[in-house]
């Protein structure tokens, strides 16, 4: 791929699941009106000619913050290209989580684990009643209560979850960043997004058709 040629990022800082999203993002770029190829990588320099920046996450809040920050550089660049230029970027499960200000799973002596700082909300453990459990795995239905065009069509569609954590907002301005809910013994954050940044708690890669219909809309996406 050339440097210069606008590119997909997705990063790779050792949260797994990396194998899954690159195929699901490569499927549809294909299907986008200028098809682009698909970079995995680890280098803070690659979000420099990055378009469109995606950050999967699998695991724990506080290893994934804590293998996003061991790379040297990261954190910066991400900040430049996504708060300072603008660029489109979709945080995908943990991804999403980190967008947020703390997580407190397995957070030592009562003091949360940092996120990123871009939504105003706590990653908090989700407690549902019975016969419900944790962690939420499965299909449900979300409820779009946005605008957006890459998140409104995702309005009664069921996809796909797997967590045991959940963003919750700490005051009414991070409030308004709530796009979308889904029910499971309450309400529970399905998707945060503000400006040019989405994040989502299910996994549009294993969400089948409506997942790839989602993915090809933020990559045709210019915020």
């Amino acid at each position: 791929m050339s440097q210069a040629a606008p590119s997909i990022v997705i990063i790779d800082y050792g949260s797994g699941n990396l194998r899954s999203a690159e195929k699901a993002f490569a499927r549809a770029a294909a299907q986008t009106a200028k098809p682009r190829d698909v970079l995995v990588s680890g280098e803070p320099e690659h979000l420099r000619h990055a378009e469109h920046i995606i950050l999967p996450g699998v695991g724990a809040f506080g290893d994934c913050a804590d293998g996003l920050r061991a790379i040297d550089g990261m954190v910066e660049a991400l900040n430049e290209r996504v708060i300072k230029d603008g660029k489109p970027f979709l945080g995908i499960c943990v991804g999403m989580q980190l967008m947020c200000q703390s997580g407190v799973e397995r957070a030592a002596e009562g003091r949360p684990h940092q996120g990123l700082g871009w939504f105003d909300a706590e990653v908090r453990a989700i407690n549902v009643p019975a016969p419900l459990k944790v962690p939420h795995m499965g299909w449900n239905e979300i409820s779009v209560a946005h605008t957006h065009k890459v998140i409104a069509p995702l309005h009664g569609q069921d996809v796909y979850f797997v967590h045991g954590f959940a963003a919750q907002v700490l005051s009414d301005d991070g409030a308004q960043d709530i796009a979308a809910v889904t029910d499971y013994g309450g309400p529970v954050t399905a998707i945060l997004a503000r400006d040019n940044y989405i994040g989502v708690q299910f996994h549009p890669e294993k969400s089948q058709a409506v997942g790839l219909s989602f993915i090809q809309r933020f990559l045709e996406w210019r915020a």
